[in-house]
């Protein structure tokens, strides 16, 4: 997202209107149940999947509107049309040495970054032979078939939904944008006789913290993470994406030949447990304003963390697939196209279409903004004898010794 600002105090929050609390009390009524029919604790990691996926109720399964302008936070897609010409390069670069081969998008929110991709391949004469749109929500699939028949009307047919993952092979690319950051996380808190496990229980007036013994799972996880970075210290508070790994080798056994971009927020591991991140990094979004309470109005608000990186990177090499790069997105970017585009551009255009790119670029990859926020993971499977290498994308920057 790009409105990573400092955390908002939940009391200066714009008020829900009347029909949308009634929703988030659906949602923890729904919740309360779960916790209820655990015993009275359920893990944080639980409480997130309901809050953000639970069917009809959760955050991305219903109906409000959450992307751009008018919802409660704005990707790079939205930003500019440049963000997925970009990643259209790079994928057409892939599919030319392959001679071809499909597209899969993960979670494609508003659809804008399907459309301007295959809008921008249909230009570069790299289309590929399918865009396949992994989209569990119904209500996104239809934002984004509408999105799609207003932008590419002509190229619509190419383009397929998935409910689960393809059932044979693909060859080609797999994208990944702000996607790794939604999926649930465990929570832990560091002690002196070591790892307890934040999870969520029931108080007088709603969802509060409690915490538990950590279970060997979270004890390993902790002590690996350790291992790298030195003791944490007393209190310290993080997050561990147990998700992360059978997604990612999820993913691997999927890919046939070619290339995985997994693009976030986030860092290494080391920078992303650093001291200075004690009190961890669990980011609430509503309206475009950010703050760190998970438990405000459930169901209307975006819940995710910052990725450890190392760990996506490590799962992916378990599972077979190798390095293709890591840089941050501005540097991505840049090797991408991005001045390139910019340059075609007349600064002389009477509607300031110009000028307006500008203020996109800055906003994609000034340090302030996007660009060193953003990561860009290279995956890939067969592509070291092909055409494709080097990458286009990580030509300019590749910072794999960070991991």
């Amino acid at each position: 997202m790009s409105d990573l600002q400092t955390s908002t105090r939940v009391g200066a929050l714009p008020e829900p209107d009347a029909e949308a609390r009634e929703h988030a009390l659906r949602v923890s009524a729904h919740i309360a149940a779960l916790i209820d029919a655990a015993g009275g604790m359920i893990g944080f990691d639980e409480f997130m999947n309901a809050a953000l996926y639970a069917p009809g109720l959760g955050y991305y399964s219903a109906g409000s509107r959450k992307f751009g302008p008018e919802g409660d936070f704005v990707t790079a897609p939205e930003v500019s049309p440049l963000f997925s010409r970009c990643l259209a390069r790079q994928c057409r670069q892939v599919l030319d040495a392959l001679g071809g081969g499909d597209i899969l998008e993960f979670g494609a929110g508003s659809g804008v970054m399907a459309a301007d991709i295959l809008r921008e391949l249909a230009v570069l004469d790299g289309l590929p032979t399918r865009y396949l749109i992994l989209e569990v929500s119904p209500e996104l699939r239809a934002r984004q078939r509408d999105t799609l028949s207003r932008s590419v009307p002509d190229l619509l047919d190419r383009v397929q939904w998935l409910d689960a993952l393809p059932d044979r092979p693909i060859r080609g690319c797999v994208l990944a944008n702000e996607v790794v950051d939604a999926l649930a996380v465990r929570v832990f808190r560091q002690t002196a006789d070591g790892p307890r496990e934040r999870t969520v229980g029931l108080g007088e007036r709603g969802f509060v913290w409690a915490e538990q013994a950590a279970d060997d799972a979270l004890t390993r996880a902790v002590a690996a993470i350790e291992a790298e970075t030195g003791p944490l210290t007393d209190g310290y508070l993080g997050e561990w994406n147990a998700a992360a790994g059978p997604w990612v080798a999820a993913i691997a056994d999927l890919l046939e030949q070619g290339l995985v971009l997994l693009i976030d927020y986030g860092d290494g591991r080391r920078a992303h447990y650093h001291p200075e991140r004690g009190a961890g990094t669990l980011l609430c979004h509503y309206r475009h304003r950010a703050h760190d309470d998970p438990f405000w109005w459930p169901g209307l608000n975006d819940i995710t963390t910052q990725v450890d990186f190392t760990a996506l990177a490590e799962a992916a090499l378990d599972a077979g697939l190798e390095f293709a790069g890591f840089t941050t997105q501005a540097w991505f970017l840049l090797a991408s196209g991005l001045q390139e585009m910019l340059a075609g551009l007349d600064p002389e255009q009477a509607d300031s279409a110009y000028y307006r790119r500008v203020q996109e670029i800055k906003t994609l990859t000034l340090p302030t903004e996007m660009g060193e926020r953003f990561k860009v993971l290279g995956l890939h499977r067969g592509l070291l004898s092909t055409r494709a290498w080097p990458l286009l994308g990580f030509a300019l920057n590749d910072a794999r010794d960070s991991l």
